[in-house]
């Protein structure tokens, strides 16, 4: 009988786990128990070796299959007596060795080709600069032109980097592999070539124009669209628009921030639009019609008789555009009725007439004078 233990357990996931958290799970205790980080530890190292091997098989559908079904016998064969196989196609499982090892190593995994014989182009990089626009501009979407300077390819070269009639050359440190190999532990390590930084190639007559790195710097004019109901904080990603790639390598990518100046009279929430319309006594007494600003333009209000101030009517389809185009948000009118200042002469003995009758005529003050006295009996 097989003394090995359940591969699941090894792991600590369940049985179906999903790629994704075999992934994580393998590449915790590989970081914990890997040679390098744990030199003349016999079972620190036999831990990566089961962990190895354990991820190695659940991370093969075929594999996984056959020992689902039949446990370790199912996949013996394959293991080679139950050994870790490194010189394999392991697809996601080589990218979680290329994590690993890149922390290692004290940096992330390249963004470039593999072997001999690959582009060993490096992508740009990725820019990031905001732009200013309007609240009504947010709502309804509108073209922007901005300026940056950025890197983009040389002219001259067409980005090689080499001068006219010229070409680069393999890199002799590394033979155009652009990275280098060394022991480590029991595994073979690439790192990136010192000499070429990775690309692989060294150019010798350098293009004048660009001192061969193949880019120079440029300002250059965008339009941006803004889509309807864009909202603060959100990014616009702008595909190879940010700074040229190194020996052919693509374009990074622009995302531009959007910063939404303040408006003076509407606030935001989501896709709903809230302002506060001031209305008089005698308007919220007796009720009113009147006109209302929108985004789209004013519209008819109805005020109710006996409207009390901080009543929040809707209006339906009055906010802002989803993103998407998939309808509108409503716009919410807080009511403000405002205490009057400066009354003239007549205005106050009208109040004074009001007040000697009113006692009965403002159902909230009564109910709270009613509960004072109850309080205090």
């Amino acid at each position: 009988m097989s003394t090995k233990r359940d591969y699941y357990e090894v792991l600590g996931v369940q049985k179906g786990a999903a790629k994704d958290d075999i992934k994580k799970a393998y590449r915790k205790l590989a970081m914990q128990f890997h040679p390098d980080r744990n030199p003349n530890n016999p079972e620190a190292e036999a831990k990566f070796k089961e962990a190895s091997e354990a991820a190695d098989v659940l991370l093969d559908d075929d594999k996984k299959g056959r020992y689902d079904q039949f446990g370790h016998a199912g996949v013996n064969g394959a293991q080679g007596g139950g050994g870790f196989q490194g010189n394999g196609d392991f697809g996601d499982f080589g990218d979680i060795f290329g994590d690993i090892f890149g922390d290692m190593l004290g940096g992330g995994r390249r963004r470039g080709g593999g072997g001999q014989g690959r582009s060993r182009g490096r992508p740009g990089d990725d820019l990031q600069m905001g732009i200013d626009i309007t609240f009504s501009e947010a709502a309804f979407g509108c073209e922007k032109t901005i300026s940056l300077t950025k890197n983009i390819k040389c002219e001259t070269c067409s980005g090689s980097g080499a001068k006219s009639g010229s070409s680069p050359t393999t890199c002799d440190y590394c033979n155009g592999h652009g990275e280098v190999r060394r022991q480590q532990g029991f595994f073979t390590v690439s790192s990136t070539c010192p000499k070429c930084n990775g690309s692989g190639q060294m150019i010798k007559d350098p293009c004048q124009s660009c001192n061969g790195a193949g880019k120079k710097k440029k300002k250059i004019d965008l339009q941006v669209k803004i889509p309807a109901g864009i909202d603060q904080g959100q990014r616009l990603k702008l595909s190879n628009e940010g700074d040229a790639g190194a020996l052919g390598g693509p374009n990074g990518d622009l995302y531009v921030v959007i910063n939404i100046k303040q408006h003076d009279i509407f606030e935001r929430d989501e896709f709903d639009v809230h302002c506060t319309v001031p209305i008089s006594f005698s308007q919220a007494a007796l009720g009113a019609e009147m006109e209302v600003p929108t985004l789209s333009g004013k519209v008819a209000l109805k005020i109710p008789a006996g409207t009390q101030s901080g009543v929040k009517m809707r209006l339906k389809g009055k906010g802002i555009q989803r993103l998407g185009g998939y309808g509108l948000g409503d716009q919410i009118v807080t009511v403000h009725v405002e205490t009057p200042t400066k009354l003239s002469n007549e205005q106050k003995e009208l109040f004074k007439r009001i007040s000697e009758v009113d006692h009965n005529s403002n159902p909230m003050s009564r109910g709270f004078f009613d509960k004072v006295k109850d309080l205090f009996q």
